[in-house]
Protein backbone atom coordinates (compact mmCIF):
# COMPACT_ATOMS: atom_id res chain seq x y z
CA UNK A 1 0.00 0.00 0.00
CA UNK A 2 1.10 3.57 -0.71
CA UNK A 3 0.78 5.30 2.37
CA UNK A 4 -0.05 8.53 2.78
CA UNK A 5 2.92 10.63 3.58
CA UNK A 6 3.58 13.21 6.71
CA UNK A 7 1.98 15.79 4.84
CA UNK A 8 -1.21 14.40 4.54
CA UNK A 9 -2.13 15.58 8.10
CA UNK A 10 -3.51 18.76 6.04
CA UNK A 11 -6.09 16.54 4.39
CA UNK A 12 -9.37 16.71 5.91
CA UNK A 13 -13.04 14.85 5.33
CA UNK A 14 -15.25 17.43 3.74
CA UNK A 15 -12.47 19.05 1.95
CA UNK A 16 -8.83 18.82 1.58
CA UNK A 17 -5.43 19.61 0.35
CA UNK A 18 -4.00 17.76 -2.72
CA UNK A 19 -0.48 16.09 -2.43
CA UNK A 20 1.91 14.23 -4.64
CA UNK A 21 1.59 11.18 -2.28
CA UNK A 22 -2.22 10.97 -1.54
CA UNK A 23 -4.20 7.39 -2.11
CA UNK A 24 -6.06 8.64 -4.89
CA UNK A 25 -9.29 6.54 -4.31
CA UNK A 26 -9.49 8.19 -1.06
CA UNK A 27 -9.94 11.45 -3.07
CA UNK A 28 -12.37 9.73 -5.24
CA UNK A 29 -14.47 8.60 -2.35
CA UNK A 30 -14.82 12.23 -1.33
CA UNK A 31 -16.77 12.64 -4.66
CA UNK A 32 -19.34 9.47 -3.65
CA UNK A 33 -19.98 11.16 -0.34
CA UNK A 34 -20.63 14.34 -2.09
CA UNK A 35 -22.68 13.01 -4.47
CA UNK A 36 -24.58 10.98 -1.83
CA UNK A 37 -24.97 14.17 0.13
CA UNK A 38 -26.79 15.85 -2.42
CA UNK A 39 -28.83 12.73 -3.50
CA UNK A 40 -30.77 12.94 -0.45
CA UNK A 41 -31.45 16.51 -0.39
CA UNK A 42 -32.69 15.80 -4.26
CA UNK A 43 -35.18 13.16 -2.86
CA UNK A 44 -36.61 15.30 0.35
CA UNK A 45 -36.92 18.49 -2.19
CA UNK A 46 -39.00 15.84 -4.88
CA UNK A 47 -41.52 14.05 -1.81
CA UNK A 48 -39.52 10.87 -2.62
CA UNK A 49 -39.41 10.53 1.35
CA UNK A 50 -42.59 9.99 1.40
CA UNK A 51 -42.09 6.27 -0.39
CA UNK A 52 -42.15 3.36 1.71
CA UNK A 53 -38.78 1.70 2.23
CA UNK A 54 -37.59 3.78 -1.00
CA UNK A 55 -38.06 6.68 0.68
CA UNK A 56 -36.12 5.28 3.64
CA UNK A 57 -33.44 4.81 1.18
CA UNK A 58 -33.05 7.75 -0.15
CA UNK A 59 -33.59 9.05 3.44
CA UNK A 60 -30.24 7.26 4.59
CA UNK A 61 -28.04 8.82 1.66
CA UNK A 62 -27.05 11.28 4.31
CA UNK A 63 -24.45 8.55 5.11
CA UNK A 64 -22.63 10.83 3.00
CA UNK A 65 -21.55 12.84 5.54
CA UNK A 66 -20.57 10.12 8.23
CA UNK A 67 -18.02 8.86 4.96
CA UNK A 68 -16.94 12.57 5.79
CA UNK A 69 -16.33 12.35 8.90
CA UNK A 70 -14.47 8.93 9.00
CA UNK A 71 -11.99 10.26 6.06
CA UNK A 72 -11.02 13.22 8.34
CA UNK A 73 -10.46 10.72 11.41
CA UNK A 74 -8.30 8.47 9.02
CA UNK A 75 -6.43 11.40 7.50
CA UNK A 76 -6.11 13.49 10.39
CA UNK A 77 -5.48 11.43 13.45
CA UNK A 78 -2.80 9.62 11.11
CA UNK A 79 -0.55 11.79 10.99
CA UNK A 80 -0.39 12.05 14.99
CA UNK A 81 -0.02 7.58 14.70
CA UNK A 82 2.32 7.97 12.15
CA UNK A 83 4.82 9.65 14.59
CA UNK A 84 4.00 8.07 17.43
CA UNK A 85 5.00 4.53 15.69
CA UNK A 86 8.00 5.98 14.36
CA UNK A 87 9.32 8.24 17.86
CA UNK A 88 9.41 11.08 15.76
CA UNK A 89 8.09 14.25 16.09
CA UNK A 90 4.38 14.66 16.37
CA UNK A 91 2.21 17.16 13.87
CA UNK A 92 2.76 20.42 14.38
CA UNK A 93 -0.66 22.24 16.10
CA UNK A 94 0.31 25.88 14.80
CA UNK A 95 0.95 24.08 11.33
CA UNK A 96 -1.92 21.94 11.63
CA UNK A 97 -4.40 24.70 12.39
CA UNK A 98 -3.31 27.23 9.92
CA UNK A 99 -3.40 24.39 7.22
CA UNK A 100 -7.18 23.90 8.10
CA UNK A 101 -8.13 27.66 8.26
CA UNK A 102 -6.79 28.01 4.89
CA UNK A 103 -8.43 25.31 3.39
CA UNK A 104 -11.82 25.21 4.87
CA UNK A 105 -12.89 29.80 5.44
CA UNK A 106 -12.23 31.04 2.04
CA UNK A 107 -14.35 28.29 -0.28
CA UNK A 108 -16.61 28.74 2.77
CA UNK A 109 -16.79 32.48 3.06
CA UNK A 110 -17.97 33.53 0.09
CA UNK A 111 -20.44 30.79 -0.56
CA UNK A 112 -22.21 31.89 2.88
CA UNK A 113 -21.74 35.70 1.64
CA UNK A 114 -23.17 34.78 -2.06
CA UNK A 115 -26.00 32.86 -0.08
CA UNK A 116 -27.03 35.54 2.12
CA UNK A 117 -27.02 37.95 -1.50
CA UNK A 118 -29.10 35.61 -3.51
CA UNK A 119 -31.58 35.37 -0.99
CA UNK A 120 -31.94 39.07 -0.49
CA UNK A 121 -34.03 38.70 -3.34
CA UNK A 122 -35.59 34.87 -3.23
CA UNK A 123 -39.00 34.84 -0.99
CA UNK A 124 -38.12 31.50 0.48
CA UNK A 125 -39.77 31.10 3.92
CA UNK A 126 -39.28 30.36 6.56
CA UNK A 127 -35.79 31.03 6.72
CA UNK A 128 -35.04 32.31 10.16
CA UNK A 129 -31.01 32.24 9.59
CA UNK A 130 -31.27 35.15 7.13
CA UNK A 131 -30.66 37.83 9.57
CA UNK A 132 -27.37 39.74 10.38
CA UNK A 133 -27.13 37.95 13.75
CA UNK A 134 -27.75 34.72 11.64
CA UNK A 135 -24.65 36.20 9.17
CA UNK A 136 -22.23 35.96 11.72
CA UNK A 137 -22.97 33.01 13.49
CA UNK A 138 -23.32 30.84 9.97
CA UNK A 139 -19.85 33.01 9.05
CA UNK A 140 -18.23 31.59 12.33
CA UNK A 141 -19.49 27.89 11.97
CA UNK A 142 -21.34 28.82 15.75
CA UNK A 143 -24.76 28.68 14.75
CA UNK A 144 -24.97 25.03 15.36
CA UNK A 145 -24.68 26.24 19.41
CA UNK A 146 -28.14 27.46 20.68
CA UNK A 147 -31.23 26.57 22.10
CA UNK A 148 -32.68 25.63 18.74
CA UNK A 149 -30.96 25.82 15.78
CA UNK A 150 -33.80 25.04 13.55
CA UNK A 151 -35.82 28.26 14.08
CA UNK A 152 -32.92 30.38 14.99
CA UNK A 153 -30.19 30.12 12.68
CA UNK A 154 -30.55 27.99 9.71
CA UNK A 155 -30.32 28.95 6.49
CA UNK A 156 -32.40 27.80 3.57
CA UNK A 157 -29.14 27.91 1.29
CA UNK A 158 -26.53 26.47 3.85
CA UNK A 159 -28.81 23.97 5.92
CA UNK A 160 -25.91 21.33 5.15
CA UNK A 161 -23.31 23.24 6.70
CA UNK A 162 -24.56 21.83 10.65
CA UNK A 163 -22.35 19.12 9.24
CA UNK A 164 -19.32 21.63 8.72
CA UNK A 165 -19.62 23.10 11.80
CA UNK A 166 -19.27 20.37 13.71
CA UNK A 167 -16.05 18.58 11.77
CA UNK A 168 -14.28 22.22 12.44
CA UNK A 169 -15.19 21.05 15.96
CA UNK A 170 -13.71 17.81 15.16
CA UNK A 171 -10.47 20.03 13.84
CA UNK A 172 -9.99 22.27 17.43
CA UNK A 173 -10.36 18.68 19.28
CA UNK A 174 -8.31 16.53 17.64
CA UNK A 175 -4.96 17.57 19.04
CA UNK A 176 -6.30 17.20 22.39
CA UNK A 177 -7.86 13.91 21.84
CA UNK A 178 -4.57 13.06 20.20
CA UNK A 179 -2.14 14.24 23.10
CA UNK A 180 -4.80 12.08 25.66
CA UNK A 181 -4.49 8.98 23.74
CA UNK A 182 -1.50 8.65 22.87
CA UNK A 183 0.52 10.49 25.66
CA UNK A 184 -1.77 10.12 28.84
CA UNK A 185 -2.90 6.81 27.53
CA UNK A 186 -0.46 5.48 25.68
CA UNK A 187 2.57 7.46 27.55
CA UNK A 188 4.25 7.98 24.04
CA UNK A 189 4.83 4.27 23.31
CA UNK A 190 3.55 2.48 20.28
CA UNK A 191 0.72 0.74 22.20
CA UNK A 192 -1.34 -0.25 19.30
CA UNK A 193 -3.46 -2.52 21.28
CA UNK A 194 -3.89 -0.28 23.89
CA UNK A 195 -4.93 2.67 21.48
CA UNK A 196 -7.65 0.60 20.03
CA UNK A 197 -9.35 0.37 23.44
CA UNK A 198 -8.98 3.80 24.18
CA UNK A 199 -10.76 4.73 20.81
CA UNK A 200 -13.77 2.20 21.41
CA UNK A 201 -14.16 3.98 24.87
CA UNK A 202 -14.03 6.97 22.91
CA UNK A 203 -16.46 6.19 20.18
CA UNK A 204 -19.25 4.87 23.38
CA UNK A 205 -19.56 9.18 24.18
CA UNK A 206 -21.98 8.96 21.12
CA UNK A 207 -24.35 6.62 22.51
CA UNK A 208 -23.88 7.65 26.10
CA UNK A 209 -24.01 11.60 24.96
CA UNK A 210 -27.62 10.36 23.06
CA UNK A 211 -29.02 8.84 26.28
CA UNK A 212 -28.41 11.89 28.23
CA UNK A 213 -29.93 13.69 25.16
CA UNK A 214 -32.90 11.85 25.79
CA UNK A 215 -33.54 11.42 29.35
CA UNK A 216 -32.74 14.56 30.88
CA UNK A 217 -33.18 18.16 30.35
CA UNK A 218 -29.33 18.66 31.22
CA UNK A 219 -28.47 19.43 27.21
CA UNK A 220 -30.24 22.04 24.87
CA UNK A 221 -32.64 20.86 22.02
CA UNK A 222 -29.46 22.09 19.64
CA UNK A 223 -27.26 19.52 21.25
CA UNK A 224 -27.79 17.00 19.02
CA UNK A 225 -26.25 18.56 16.25
CA UNK A 226 -23.16 19.17 18.29
CA UNK A 227 -20.02 16.53 17.97
CA UNK A 228 -20.47 14.63 20.73
CA UNK A 229 -23.07 12.99 19.23
CA UNK A 230 -21.34 12.19 16.14
CA UNK A 231 -17.82 11.12 17.63
CA UNK A 232 -18.15 7.66 16.94
CA UNK A 233 -18.24 8.56 13.09
CA UNK A 234 -14.69 10.18 13.69
CA UNK A 235 -13.18 7.60 16.02
CA UNK A 236 -14.25 4.69 12.85
CA UNK A 237 -11.67 6.75 10.93
CA UNK A 238 -8.89 7.04 13.94
CA UNK A 239 -9.25 3.27 14.34
CA UNK A 240 -8.43 2.82 10.58
CA UNK A 241 -5.26 4.74 10.97
CA UNK A 242 -4.33 2.77 13.31
CA UNK A 243 -4.73 -0.38 11.87
CA UNK A 244 -2.92 0.99 8.81
CA UNK A 245 -0.04 1.65 10.85
CA UNK A 246 0.16 -1.86 12.21
CA UNK A 247 -0.43 -3.73 8.44
CA UNK A 248 -3.45 -5.14 8.82
CA UNK A 249 -5.77 -4.98 5.27
CA UNK A 250 -9.43 -5.13 4.48
CA UNK A 251 -10.43 -5.99 1.29
CA UNK A 252 -13.74 -4.53 -0.82
CA UNK A 253 -14.98 -8.11 -1.29
CA UNK A 254 -15.17 -8.93 2.85
CA UNK A 255 -15.84 -4.96 3.56
CA UNK A 256 -18.94 -3.58 0.88
CA UNK A 257 -21.17 -6.62 0.97
CA UNK A 258 -21.67 -5.88 4.96
CA UNK A 259 -22.07 -2.52 4.46
CA UNK A 260 -24.49 -2.56 1.76
CA UNK A 261 -26.53 -5.00 3.98
CA UNK A 262 -26.11 -3.01 6.88
CA UNK A 263 -27.51 0.19 4.86
CA UNK A 264 -30.61 -1.90 3.85
CA UNK A 265 -31.47 -2.52 7.51
CA UNK A 266 -30.41 0.93 8.64
CA UNK A 267 -33.21 2.26 5.88
CA UNK A 268 -35.86 0.34 7.91
CA UNK A 269 -37.93 2.26 10.45
CA UNK A 270 -35.48 0.55 13.13
CA UNK A 271 -33.43 3.72 12.40
CA UNK A 272 -36.42 5.84 12.38
CA UNK A 273 -39.70 7.13 9.90
CA UNK A 274 -39.28 10.15 8.07
CA UNK A 275 -42.37 11.70 9.13
CA UNK A 276 -41.61 11.44 12.81
CA UNK A 277 -40.99 14.95 14.31
CA UNK A 278 -37.99 13.44 16.11
CA UNK A 279 -36.24 10.21 16.92
CA UNK A 280 -36.46 8.24 20.14
CA UNK A 281 -33.75 7.02 21.84
CA UNK A 282 -33.06 3.72 20.42
CA UNK A 283 -33.86 4.86 16.81
CA UNK A 284 -30.88 7.42 17.82
CA UNK A 285 -28.35 5.30 18.93
CA UNK A 286 -29.13 2.13 16.25
CA UNK A 287 -28.54 5.02 13.31
CA UNK A 288 -25.25 6.25 14.66
CA UNK A 289 -23.67 3.13 15.10
CA UNK A 290 -24.80 1.58 11.71
CA UNK A 291 -23.59 4.43 10.15
CA UNK A 292 -20.36 4.43 11.48
CA UNK A 293 -19.66 0.82 10.70
CA UNK A 294 -21.07 1.18 7.19
CA UNK A 295 -18.79 4.43 6.37
CA UNK A 296 -16.04 2.82 8.00
CA UNK A 297 -16.61 -0.24 6.07
CA UNK A 298 -16.50 2.07 3.02
CA UNK A 299 -13.10 3.94 3.40
CA UNK A 300 -11.76 0.73 5.24
CA UNK A 301 -10.82 -1.24 2.11
CA UNK A 302 -9.35 2.14 0.32
CA UNK A 303 -7.42 3.10 3.72
CA UNK A 304 -6.20 -0.55 4.70
CA UNK A 305 -4.06 -1.37 1.37
CA UNK A 306 -6.74 -3.19 -1.11
CA UNK A 307 -5.70 -2.19 -4.57
CA UNK A 308 -8.58 -4.18 -6.42
CA UNK A 309 -11.49 -2.93 -8.82
CA UNK A 310 -13.17 -0.80 -5.80
CA UNK A 311 -10.27 1.48 -5.14
CA UNK A 312 -8.81 1.66 -8.86
CA UNK A 313 -12.62 2.66 -9.48
CA UNK A 314 -12.46 5.56 -6.84
CA UNK A 315 -8.62 6.47 -8.09
CA UNK A 316 -9.88 7.01 -11.76
CA UNK A 317 -9.70 10.43 -13.04
CA UNK A 318 -13.30 11.57 -13.05
CA UNK A 319 -13.69 9.96 -9.70
CA UNK A 320 -10.22 11.91 -7.96
CA UNK A 321 -11.23 15.48 -10.02
CA UNK A 322 -14.68 15.14 -8.96
CA UNK A 323 -13.16 14.41 -5.11
CA UNK A 324 -10.95 17.59 -5.40
CA UNK A 325 -13.97 19.67 -5.75
CA UNK A 326 -16.19 17.81 -3.31
CA UNK A 327 -15.78 20.17 -0.64
CA UNK A 328 -16.76 22.77 -2.96
CA UNK A 329 -19.81 20.49 -4.28
CA UNK A 330 -20.77 20.15 -1.00
CA UNK A 331 -20.48 24.01 0.22
CA UNK A 332 -23.10 25.30 -3.00
CA UNK A 333 -25.17 22.47 -4.30
CA UNK A 334 -28.37 23.09 -2.24
CA UNK A 335 -28.63 26.90 -2.90
CA UNK A 336 -27.98 25.91 -6.94
CA UNK A 337 -30.62 23.06 -6.32
CA UNK A 338 -33.10 25.72 -5.18
CA UNK A 339 -32.69 27.87 -7.93
CA UNK A 340 -32.68 25.05 -10.24
CA UNK A 341 -35.54 22.96 -9.19
CA UNK A 342 -37.97 26.69 -8.35
CA UNK A 343 -36.53 29.70 -11.46
CA UNK A 344 -35.10 26.26 -13.78
CA UNK A 345 -37.37 23.16 -14.12
CA UNK A 346 -40.04 25.05 -12.02
CA UNK A 347 -41.24 22.44 -9.87
CA UNK A 348 -43.38 23.13 -6.55
CA UNK A 349 -41.52 21.68 -3.70
CA UNK A 350 -42.13 17.87 -2.91
CA UNK A 351 -43.11 17.42 -6.81
CA UNK A 352 -40.86 15.94 -9.85
CA UNK A 353 -38.44 13.59 -9.95
CA UNK A 354 -35.53 12.82 -7.64
CA UNK A 355 -33.20 11.50 -10.80
CA UNK A 356 -34.60 15.04 -13.00
CA UNK A 357 -33.45 16.89 -10.08
CA UNK A 358 -29.98 15.76 -9.23
CA UNK A 359 -29.18 15.19 -12.73
CA UNK A 360 -29.75 19.15 -13.11
CA UNK A 361 -28.42 20.07 -9.98
CA UNK A 362 -25.17 18.27 -10.73
CA UNK A 363 -24.86 19.94 -14.18
CA UNK A 364 -25.25 23.27 -12.56
CA UNK A 365 -23.61 22.44 -9.46
CA UNK A 366 -19.72 21.37 -10.94
CA UNK A 367 -19.11 24.08 -12.49
CA UNK A 368 -19.70 26.48 -9.77
CA UNK A 369 -17.89 24.48 -7.44
CA UNK A 370 -14.89 24.05 -10.15
CA UNK A 371 -14.44 28.13 -9.90
CA UNK A 372 -15.20 28.66 -6.55
CA UNK A 373 -12.40 25.99 -5.63
CA UNK A 374 -9.78 27.17 -8.52
CA UNK A 375 -10.14 30.60 -7.20
CA UNK A 376 -10.20 30.03 -3.23
CA UNK A 377 -7.97 27.04 -2.79
CA UNK A 378 -4.78 27.41 -1.20
CA UNK A 379 -1.64 27.50 -3.35
CA UNK A 380 1.34 25.25 -3.31
CA UNK A 381 4.26 26.73 -1.47
CA UNK A 382 7.45 26.49 -2.79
Amino acid sequence: MTRPAADDVDQGGLEQVSTVDRVASLTGVRAVAALLVMGTHAAYGTGTYNRGYVGLVFARMEIGVAIFFVLSGFLLFGGWVRAAASGSAPPSVTRYARSRVRRIMPAYVVTVLLAYLIYEFREITPNPGHTWHGLIRNLTLTQIYSGNYLTAYMHQGLTQMWSLAVEVAFYAALPVLAYLLLVVVCRRRWRPGLLLAALAVLGAVSPLWLVVMHTTDWLPNGAGLWLPHYLVWFVGGMALAVLAQTGVRCYALAALPVAVIAYLIVSTPIAGETDAPALNLSQDVVKVLFYAAIATLVVAPLGLGNRGLYARLLGSRPMVWLGEISYEIFLVHVVVMEIVMVSVLRWPVYTGSVTGLFAATLVFTIPVAWLLHRVTRPRARR
